[in-house]
């Protein structure tokens, strides 16, 4: 009977190890079908600045790099976002809901991390989680197993980085130091058990523009073509005329342009920033100095005035702007290079995408915020081996608000989405949908007015052809474009009557899309007359006299 027994329990607690050793093969597997994600996103990057557009800007400026990704997988080529702004747009990203639900409608306001995010719920599915970079939410980042973020907005040179609380002073470029720590989390403080989502926030290509010392004089040589409409009267369009977002009006010379005081001077021109050239070492500021001084010396003995100082100031801007990304483009290469080093590339969704658009002289215009195109469409490229078709593209209507859903689907945590208003992209990156049965419409939100670059509040709805937006606060004007007659949103066609039909169903689609969001009466308060007024004088003060 004992004999019995003890055959029994052995048998017993065989089979307990047998299925317990299943299960943990049974986790494993789970385990590893999850992919890995690497969410790259840098900071006021225009789609027109990455060749695998196909712009002529990034034609003169190639982003090799970022390009691998469009060559690995799929370039989705109608990509926008909900808020075209730096923090709202990041709040979108980790929550998956619009402005008005999770709370950060414009730069200023406070992210509540108590929230459910997006890494608090891959956590839940048993991801390892890191960001590094721009962060740019106020508070630290909930839901993240390591965090080393730059400090508010950032400085390109020496930036000082949050860490665990602690705030330290680190030497060198701002682009390499993020991309170094995310290489040496993959390498030396992720959990190797887990699937990992990193996401790595560069502050680049972000006002103003300062490359890295071995590019800045990367494209002295190069004559971008300004756009068409870099001279506009912005005709229909009172907010484009009343917006302080000009090129060749509104950047500071010394601060954006990197304009000398006089000949032979290294003395910067209007400066109301100081802190980010102050805070280069003496032999960085050497190195800077040597390389900008021959082109302002340059600049004033060709003594330019009017629209010839106003190319030459667009002509500055490009040749900063893609020079900067040139670091990027480097950071991008080194993170796919080390995941293809390590076997990792296979199982790993990698995204390139910006936190909004980008003017880079069209209408004039530099910066974001409004609805037009250039600001409202940012580039979304994205690869992963074992389900996206390598050099695919895609044209249906997505937005940031999706992609908090669409890691989720792929980490089969679909119903931890039910709370967010996007939907994932999966089928559309898997070719499982047709691009025009994705969406049909898009609706955006912005709210930043009276701020920096007064661009007025407004929403709208957008349809693969169509757009519709409504200005309000200190004015009330409605504008309408067909973009395919007019893709540079030049003719507002709000009164044109052949267009009366369309404009009155968009009108009504609005009214449902805002219905269906949660929009309500709140998200289109009004500031003060006397704020606005405020806020005009003091952009005037920070901008000085401007060098005609």
């Amino acid at each position: 009977m004992k004999k019995l027994l003890l055959v029994f329990f052995t048998v017993s607690v065989l089979i307990a190890c047998k299925t317990e050793t299943k299960e943990e093969e049974s986790t494993s597997e789970t385990e590893q079908q999850r992919p890995n994600i690497v969410f790259i996103m840098s900071d006021d990057h225009a789609f027109q600045a990455i060749s695998a557009y196909g712009h002529p800007i990034s034609q003169l400026a190639p982003t090799p790099h970022i390009d691998r990704i469009a060559s690995n997988g799929i370039r989705m080529d109608r990509a926008y976002v909900t808020n075209s702004i730096c923090g709202p747009s990041r709040a979108v990203i980790l929550t998956g809901k619009h402005s008005h639900i999770n709370g950060f409608r414009q730069n200023g306001d406070r992210f509540n991390g108590d929230q459910p995010t997006l890494p608090k719920k891959l956590k839940k599915l048993g991801y390892t989680t890191a960001i590094l970079g721009k962060w740019h939410l106020h508070g630290y980042p909930q839901g993240f197993d390591y965090w080393n973020i730059i400090k508010d907005q950032g400085n390109y040179y020496n930036p000082d980085f949050i860490k665990a609380g602690d705030t330290s002073r680190i030497e060198g470029y701002a682009t390499d130091i993020i991309t170094k720590d995310a290489i040496n989390w993959l390498e030396k403080q992720r959990d190797t058990t887990k699937p990992f989502f990193m996401m790595v926030h560069h502050k680049a290509p972000h006002r103003n523009w300062m490359p890295a010392l071995r590019h800045t004089n990367k494209y002295d040589s190069i004559n971008f073509s300004l756009p068409e409409s870099y001279f506009t009267d912005h005709d229909g369009s009172k907010a484009s005329k009343e917006q302080l977002q000009t090129i060749y009006k509104d950047m500071y010379e010394g601060h954006d342009l990197k304009m000398t005081k006089g000949l032979g001077s290294p003395e910067l021109a209007h400066n109301p920033w100081t802190t980010d050239f102050e805070r280069m070492t003496p032999e960085q500021r050497t190195a800077w100095d040597k390389a900008y001084q021959p082109k302002n010396d340059a600049f004033h003995k060709a003594n330019l005035h009017g629209r010839a100082l106003d190319e030459w100031k667009g002509q500055r801007y490009l040749r900063d702007y893609m020079a900067t990304i040139a670091a990027v483009d480097e950071g991008v290469g080194n993170i796919l290079d080390y995941l293809e080093a390590h076997n990792l590339n296979e199982n790993t969704i990698v995204v390139y995408t910006s936190d909004q658009g980008f003017y880079l002289g069209e209408k004039g215009f530099f910066d974001k915020r409004f609805m037009y195109e250039e600001s409202y469409r940012t580039p979304l490229l994205i690869q992963y081996p074992k389900a996206i078709k390598a050099g695919s593209h895609s044209d249906a209507l997505v937005q940031n608000l999706d992609f908090a859903q669409t890691f989720l689907d792929y980490a089969q945590g679909d119903s931890l989405a039910t709370d967010m208003q996007g939907q994932s992209l999966r089928p559309v990156f898997e070719q499982q949908i047709s691009d025009d049965n994705f969406r049909e419409v898009l609706y955006y939100h912005y709210y930043d007015f009276p701020a920096f670059h007064m661009v007025k509040k407004h929403y709208g709805i957008s349809t693969k052809r169509y757009k519709l937006m409504h200005f309000y606060d200190d004015i009330d004007e409605w504008e309408f474009y067909d973009l395919e007659s007019d893709p540079k949103e030049l003719a507002n066609k709000i009164d044109d009557p052949a267009y009366k039909d369309i404009i009155e169903s968009l009108h009504k689609k609005l009214d449902s899309v805002q219905e269906a969001y949660g929009v309500n009466a709140k998200e289109f308060e009004q500031a003060s007359p006397e704020r606005v007024a405020r806020e005009y004088k003091n952009f005037e003060r920070l901008r000085g006299t401007p060098i005609q």
